[in-house]
């Protein structure tokens, strides 16, 4: 009997901010270029509301990597992008221990318009993340 070898499509969360970074992810859809099927985008009003430890349990229940699409310092919530950028230190600080790549878990600014900047990420996101399976990292 063969062995059939299905090819590792890695799991990534995208987490968005509803009025910047979510509109480049749906600008995605509607020009209709493609992204793996196995991208699952997360819509909030701002990521830093979401607290450290839901970046590592994520990781640990099965998604392969996180992007988290931000505006960035020009966010208009007051101190969110500093709240988000906290909970992402302590976040890989706590990955660090456990053993968990870093890498796995992006930060990076995003605006409403930066449909390309955001499939660059998409795209290396899926990259690290095999590359990551092929040395035995996931």
């Amino acid at each position: 009997m063969t062995e059939v070898k299905t090819e590792y499509k890695p799991k990534i969360l995208i987490i968005t901010m509803e009025r910047s970074s979510y509109l480049a992810a749906d600008a995605l859809g509607q020009m209709h270029i493609e992204y793996p099927a196995s991208v699952y985008i997360f819509k909030t009003i701002y990521p830093g509301i979401l607290p450290s430890y839901f970046y590592v349990d994520t990781l640990k229940k099965g998604i392969d990597g996180i992007i988290i699409a931000s505006a960035g310092s020009d966010c208009p919530i007051e101190e969110s992008y500093k709240m988000l950028s906290d909970n992402v230190k302590k976040a890989q600080t706590i990955m660090k221990e456990e053993g968990i790549a870093v890498k796995r878990l992006r930060l990076v600014a995003i605006c409403s318009v930066c449909t390309a900047a955001l499939l660059k990420e998409i795209n290396q996101m899926v990259e690290l993340l095999k590359k990551f399976k092929e040395e035995g990292k996931l």
